[in-house]
């Protein structure tokens, strides 16, 4: 996908990632490529990326990073979202073990990496984050999602809490390693706050400039007998006339 032949570039992102911010800057820098966002949980993604559907993706890690090049960007904090009027909610941080009796739902797109789940396992596996949080605002159980997650599926009547000791969500950028065209590091450019100026590979310098920089220092003169000539302050002086 590159500007040349007319495409747009690509973007997929993660639910609960905001790409808004970078998808300014590129539309004020390269406004003769369109960018197209396409909102898909990691999984998703990464098919996206290695079947060539996008030339970047926001992704939770870990990953497979078989073909492909990433770069953490951000850790998220993790939550719990639960009824406002439920205990938990009287808190202003909680940890794993204050929730170790609690029913924990762990729907199938889960964002965090679990070693071990905490809580009590809930009477089912929702399919979706979307659907755990309907489970959790009838009353059923609780959630823990990073917190922009629980930003995205707001409800009135729901709140969520820090979890201190709890694993958290990292956010990077991936890319396909054999497809990093110059659109792509315009991107990454973006993403890592480099100026219009400073993007990597975009800006050689000028060959005028090289050949300076080359040139060698001149030789100190020298006298027809090879040897360099005294300075005039150490030169011998004769008699003064009377």
């Amino acid at each position: 996908m590159t500007d040349e032949s007319g495409e747009d570039f690509r973007l997929a992102y993660a639910p609960g990632v905001t790409p808004a911010k970078w998808a300014g800057v590129w539309a004020e820098r390269l406004p003769d490529v369109p960018l197209t966002l396409v909102t898909a949980p990691t999984p998703e993604a990464l098919a996206l990326l290695r079947s060539g559907g996008a030339d970047a993706a926001f992704v939770r890690l870990p990953i497979d990073r078989e073909g492909l090049s990433a770069i953490p960007l951000y850790v998220e904090t993790t939550v719990v979202v639960t009824p406002k009027d439920h205990a938990v909610a009287a808190a202003d941080e909680v940890t794993l073990a204050d929730l170790a009796d609690e029913e924990i739902f762990h729907p199938l797109d889960d964002a965090i990496e679990w070693a071990s789940r905490p809580g009590q396992p809930a009477f089912t596996r929702p399919a979706t984050t979307a659907e755990a949080v309907e489970m959790v605002a009838a009353g059923t159980g609780l959630l823990l999602v990073p917190q922009s997650l629980a930003r995205l599926h707001h409800r009135r009547d729901l709140t969520y809490r820090p979890v201190t000791d709890a694993p958290q969500s990292q956010v990077a950028l991936a890319w396909p390693t054999d497809a990093t065209t110059d659109l792509v590091e315009d991107f990454i450019g973006i993403v890592r706050g480099r100026t219009v100026n400073s993007s990597r590979g975009r800006a050689p310098a000028a060959p005028q400039e090289k050949q300076a920089r080359r040139q060698p220092p001149k030789p100190a003169a020298q006298n027809r007998a090879g040897r360099r000539a005294a300075p005039a302050s150490r030169r011998k002086k004769g008699p003064r006339p009377r």
